[in-house]
């Protein structure tokens, strides 16, 4: 049964991937800036924490005007995900960005952070078995070479100290996207408040032990204000984006983030516009680029499914209510059986094998 969907099928997953990867494209060299008077592991933690605690505010506002109805509460199953996620995306990954940026040219660390979007479909592919085709294959293979292209230093590849730290966030941060995906139906506030609240805690204790100190009221103000954009609001796209797209597409869309932040990094920090950088970003722009042309449609079948998550009442959403509801809506829901074909990615409602 084929069925006709009234909007694109890009929407709305496409767009808050690549808005969440602008707002965290323009993390590196922000906080480039920041680094002069602060240390990496403080600045983590001063990121996360900012993060944490303006997602609370907006939390406790959203709750006190009923608007926390219409997602779906964190369940006990889902505890030990958000656990690990914390660990790997939360502590591990921005502590080793932050040190590898003070090693190594903000725009050279932000275009090596599409190693994040290759480490997630990766993980995605060979570990969770999601769906991946030769045309996301190839544009992650384009978006791979840009980065040799980066690295490249004439005689060979030049991996320092600075780059195996940023590729080693980038490897945090794909495992803490797969982890994330399993509890993407769940409110992304409260998880990514959550993440930042606990994450930095955590950094800016170790910091403290480890010797640092609190910066001057204008760099903690700064910290605060990018951790909130940068990492806040960035990762609660990126959730939302994750129940639309599944983890590899999330992933590879957020690929625009190093494009972001290598431009930034030239206009603000003054770092210098040269061949290899523009090479490197071609190459990485046309990886993007198949990835947004992918247009996946067959014929398949939905099982009898039941879960919670926001939804409106579209055509895998056709139960009834006892009586008027507002959407979008969260409620333990059931799915019918059913097979027809559309334009779709490996969402919430379609984890069929190919």
């Amino acid at each position: 049964m084929a069925e006709s969907h009234s909007h694109s099928h890009l929407w709305p997953g496409v767009p808050l991937a690549l808005g969440s990867a602008a707002l965290f494209g323009a993390v590196s060299p922000f906080s480039k800036l920041i680094l002069d008077s602060v240390s990496p592991l403080m600045l983590a933690g001063l990121l996360y924490l900012g993060a944490g605690l303006g997602l609370a505010l907006f939390w406790l506002y959203r709750r006190s005007t009923g608007g926390d109805q219409t997602e779906a509460s964190l369940h006990r199953a889902d505890i030990s995900w958000l656990a690990a996620a914390i660990a790997m995306g939360g502590i591990v990954g921005p502590v080793l960005l932050m040190s590898g940026l003070a090693l190594t040219t903000a725009s050279s660390a932000a275009l090596l952070l599409n190693v994040e979007g290759l480490a997630t479909m990766a993980i995605a592919w060979l570990v969770f078995h999601e769906n991946v085709d030769r045309r996301l294959l190839l544009g992650a293979g384009a978006i791979l070479a840009g980065a040799i292209v980066l690295s490249w230093a004439g005689q060979g590849i030049a991996v320092n100290a600075g780059a195996l730290l940023v590729v080693g966030a980038c490897l945090a941060w794909g495992i803490d996207n797969n982890l994330t995906r399993k509890i993407s139906a769940a409110d992304p506030v409260t998880i990514a408040m959550l993440k930042g609240l606990v994450a930095g805690t955590v950094n800016i204790g170790l910091a403290v032990v480890s010797g640092a100190v609190f910066p001057h009221a204008a760099s903690l103000g700064a910290a605060a204000v990018v951790g909130f954009l940068g990492v806040g609001v960035s990762l609660v796209m990126f959730i939302l984006a994750l129940r639309h797209l599944g983890t590899a597409r999330t992933g590879a869309y957020y690929s625009l983030a190093p494009f972001i932040g290598a431009f930034l990094a030239i206009v603000l920090v003054g770092e210098p516009l040269t061949l290899r950088l523009l090479v490197a970003g071609a190459l990485m722009a046309y990886g993007l680029y198949l990835h947004l042309a992918e247009r996946h449609a067959h014929e398949h079948d939905h099982e009898a499914l039941e879960h919670e998550h926001s939804h409106v009442h579209d055509e895998h959403h056709q139960h009834t209510h006892d009586g008027p509801v507002t959407e979008p809506h969260s409620h333990w829901h059931r799915h019918k059986p059913m097979r027809h074909s559309h334009v779709h990615y490996p969402d919430l409602h379609h984890q069929h094998r190919h």
